[in-house]
């Protein structure tokens, strides 16, 4: 599919007004939700962080790229202009920079008393390790979920995706923008927005611990059931070194597994402890013995909890993406579309990422610079 905007629908979040100093993936994937449902989202960055290689092209669509020097008073000047008549601010600083840089929530809700203003930071903006400097497997690390990820016995493995910087940080920045938003409805006010990455990863452990509480044991690593202890829930290996998920923990799945792959004896033996294993090792030699096409075929005509595990290239052209539009074609390649479904006020990728600055000159013209101060602040390196 390609990117369409509705023609007449500008989005749910049409009219808000997000500024965004943050960078790397946390902030500016929170600003992507808000962006690709209407929000007007100018980001901010310093010129040097051109030359690092961090700008994740992907999530800067739908929005506008300005830099500004913000060790410069006129860089400050710029960005208190800016965010005059802003909704929202967005700031991923270690805890304490905002402050010194003359832009922290006190210096900017005080010119703008509506502002929402979120900081997302690793360890959160209180606490012992408020400094800490950290990434996202340092986070997933302090927040318990590292030690549950992998196979028993062997050492824990770091998602290939950031789950600290995604769902830690910007999933739960824009709820918490959202929530703000919706807050000050009422009250008219804006506020102070605090996420931690390893606050939020803290959150995944709900499940764990409730079966820890329940069992008297604690979680360890490829040892749960939903993490590699029972063969109904498990990873198995096909003939051409390709696998095949297995979720089937509810009765009436596991039986008609069992039964499909001749083993019926297994049935009810499903979480059998002392025959855990030796359930394990069947059902792996027999997933061994054919390739994935085969199982492919017997699981899409069964209804029962079992898939392939895609790689990349057959997630880009899989029907379930295609045909839900989260798979769009652009003129740079394959893009992610849009998760959340609003039939009325839908999301849309609108605009393609901009160019490292590419609307700095639009944005201070805006703001009421000409074109002689616009060029002095390029010359001295403003912007």
């Amino acid at each position: 599919m390609t990117p369409t905007a509705p023609s007449d629908n500008p989005g749910a979040l049409a009219g808000i007004k997000v500024v965004d100093m943050s960078r790397l993936l946390p902030g500016p994937f929170c600003s992507l939700v808000l962006a690709d449902h209407g929000a007007r989202v100018i980001t901010v960055e310093s010129p040097r962080y051109q030359k690092e290689g961090f700008f994740f092209e992907a999530v800067y669509r739908n929005k506008e790229h300005m830099t500004l020097n913000l060790k410069s008073d006129a860089g400050r000047e710029i960005l208190l202009r800016l965010v005059a008549d802003a909704d929202v601010f967005i700031e991923g600083f270690r805890p304490g920079v905002a402050d010194r840089l003359g832009i922290g929530y006190g210096v900017l809700s005080a010119e703008n008393p509506g502002l929402i203003y979120c900081s997302i930071s690793g360890y959160g903006q209180s606490g012992p390790q408020r400094e800490r400097v950290g990434h996202d497997v340092n986070f997933l690390a302090a927040a318990g979920v590292l030690d549950l990820i992998g196979e028993s016995g062997r050492p824990p493995v770091i998602p290939a995706v950031q789950l600290g910087d995604i769902a830690g940080g910007g999933m739960n920045a824009a709820v918490g923008i959202l929530l703000a938003l919706f807050e000050r409805t009422r009250s008219g006010h804006g506020q102070h927005i605090d996420i931690s990455m390893a606050d939020g990863l803290l959150g995944f452990l709900m499940p764990p611990l409730s079966q820890m509480q329940a069992s008297g044991r604690r979680p360890r690593r490829g040892d749960s059931r939903f993490s590699h202890r029972y063969a109904c829930y498990n990873v198995y290996r096909t003939a051409d070194d390709r696998y095949i998920a297995v979720g089937t923990l509810e009765p009436q799945f596991w039986e008609a597994l069992c039964r499909h792959l001749g083993v019926p004896e297994y049935v009810e033996l499903q979480f059998d402890e002392t025959r855990r294993q030796e359930i394990i090792d069947r059902l792996r030699s027999l997933f061994a013995a054919r390739p994935l096409a085969h199982w492919k075929r017997e699981f899409d005509r069964l209804d029962i909890c079992c898939n392939t595990v895609q790689t990349m290239e057959e997630v880009l052209e899989d029907p379930l993406f295609r045909e839900r539009d989260m798979i769009l074609d652009t003129p740079s390649g394959p893009a992610v579309g849009v998760p959340v479904k609003l039939d009325r006020s839908p999301g849309a990728v609108r605009t393609p990422p901009p160019a490292f600055g590419q609307h700095t000159r639009d944005i201070l013209g805006e703001l009421g610079y000409g074109a002689e101060r616009i060029a002095d602040f390029i010359r001295r390196g403003v912007v």
